[in-house]
């Protein structure tokens, strides 16, 4: 085996839609197989035809559940791929919430374009539907963790804990002797639920993300500042609004809420977790206890303090209740989800506070929340900003640009190449300049869809 081709198919100079083809001369393997969001441009990047014959794809390997990792799969299925996809247990638990989740978003999504005739399209028809979910579903298989795995004469592949959320991995592939090291995405070093990040000690060829590569996570009191937002709603009578990934965020911020209440730091003040998606990942939680810090007894004391919402008409019965209380709802970046129905009702009233806790990639009504913008649009319609944005950036399931330098430290070789990857282009550039500097490694920022031959 002579050469790689390495095509970056996504989250290329952008934070969403990872996609990484190795092209060998035996096998075509993907990294990833994620949905790009955020910016119009972005999104319509789904609807185009996959570069590279699905068909022709042998097998896919997962990092991580998200949707910017995964949501793409009933797509590439629905294109020709039938091949193994291949993740963590807890990953291919999540994948498959997440799929089925967003699966039904755009049946919803495409039948209401419909109905309310807003679609250029006659008739809109969804990304892919649930069949097309069940169907890519079947073709997951669990990875060995910390094992090397055979694929062929060729190659082999290892999957590490990596932080971030349940069963995230980075991902080791080993071609002619060569490591192709994906880090996915990396942790942080100090997370409330998760270890932290396991670190490589070997790469020829390194797949850096590089989300926070331009900052530093600020050193905030977490539940200080969430305490503080509770007086104040409870003073205004208002309501405490966070919008939050239904994987990780949404268990952390009830782990750190229960906690203030034991410790009586806060009021026996209403909270309704209200995203169908998070309650099934409570129960991987459940299920997969090894992987995270929490014990199952305190799982359970945790889930009876919440109002777990689990249907749509308990959600208009939530924002009917006149009292203050506390609601945490799909999704993080505000792009869609349960939370966009109790924006309408209440973005406008300024007793109304909007906690903001992870990513708001470019493009998205969290970003233009973080930025200070006077209104937002929903099912298209406008409507004004007088609520107070809050934003807890220290919650951020990624590792800031400390702690990527941190987790690379263990590297006893120079990769002959490190490509930066799952960035906008100034966290690129700042992490770019950061690694020269440092370490004087060679730093490549890829574009997308750019081919890159390498040499094993």
């Amino acid at each position: 085996m002579d050469a790689v081709k390495v095509h970056f198919l996504g989250a290329s100079q952008t934070v969403t839609g990872s996609k990484y083809l190795l092209e060998t001369p035996e096998l075509n393997i993907l990294i990833d197989c994620g949905m790009f969001q955020g910016l119009k441009e972005l999104r319509l990047l789904n609807w185009e035809k996959f570069p590279f014959p699905p068909e022709k794809i042998d097998l896919i390997l997962l990092t991580h559940g998200h949707l910017d990792h995964t949501g793409y799969l009933p797509k590439l299925w629905q294109q020709g791929f039938t091949g193994a996809i291949i993740g963590s247990a807890p990953t291919l638990e999540i994948a498959s919430i997440i799929l089925r989740d967003s699966a039904k978003i755009q049946e919803e999504d495409a039948a209401r374009a419909n109905e309310n005739g807003t679609s250029i399209h006659d008739p809109a028809k969804p990304f892919y539907t649930i069949k097309d979910a069940e169907a890519t579903i079947k073709l997951f298989q669990q990875a060995n963790m910390e094992t090397w795995m055979v694929l062929n004469s060729q190659i082999k592949v290892r999957f590490k804990k990596n932080g971030h959320i349940l069963g995230a991995t980075f991902i080791e592939l080993k071609i002619s002797e060569k490591v192709f090291l994906f880090s996915g995405d990396i942790g942080r070093v100090k997370d409330r639920l998760l270890e932290a990040p396991e670190k490589p000690d070997w790469a020829d060829f390194l797949f850096l993300e590089s989300t926070y590569g331009n900052r530093l996570h600020a050193e905030e009191d977490v539940e200080a500042k969430l305490i503080q937002c509770i007086k104040e709603v409870l003073v205004n009578k208002g309501n405490l609004i966070v919008p939050s990934f239904a994987v990780e965020r949404l268990q952390t911020l009830m782990y750190i809420l229960w906690k203030l209440f034991e410790q009586n730091k806060i009021p026996n003040i209403p909270i309704c977790i209200d995203s169908p998606m998070a309650n099934k990942v409570f129960c991987v939680f459940e299920q997969y206890t090894s992987w995270h810090k929490i014990s199952l007894e305190e799982l359970e004391h945790m889930k009876q303090h919440f109002n777990i919402i689990t249907s749509y008409k308990d959600t208009w019965k939530t924002v009917d209740d006149t009292r203050s209380k506390i609601i945490i709802a799909g999704s993080g970046m505000v792009s869609g989800g349960r939370v966009l129905t109790y924006l309408k009702y209440l973005i406008s009233k300024p007793e109304t506070i909007v906690v903001l806790v992870g990513y708001q990639a470019e493009g998205t009504r969290g970003r233009t929340l973080k930025e200070g913008g006077k209104e937002i649009k929903i099912y298209g319609k406008y409507y004004e900003v007088n609520a107070k944005i809050e934003n807890i950036e220290s919650l951020s399931a990624h590792a800031d640009q400390a702690e990527i330098l941190d987790w690379v430290s263990d590297i006893k070789n120079i990769p002959e190449r490190t490509f930066l990857i799952h960035g906008e282009r100034i966290a690129l550039d700042a992490l770019r300049l950061k690694i020269k500097d440092t370490l004087q490694w060679k730093v490549y920022i890829p574009h997308l869809y750019e081919v890159v031959e390498l040499s094993v």
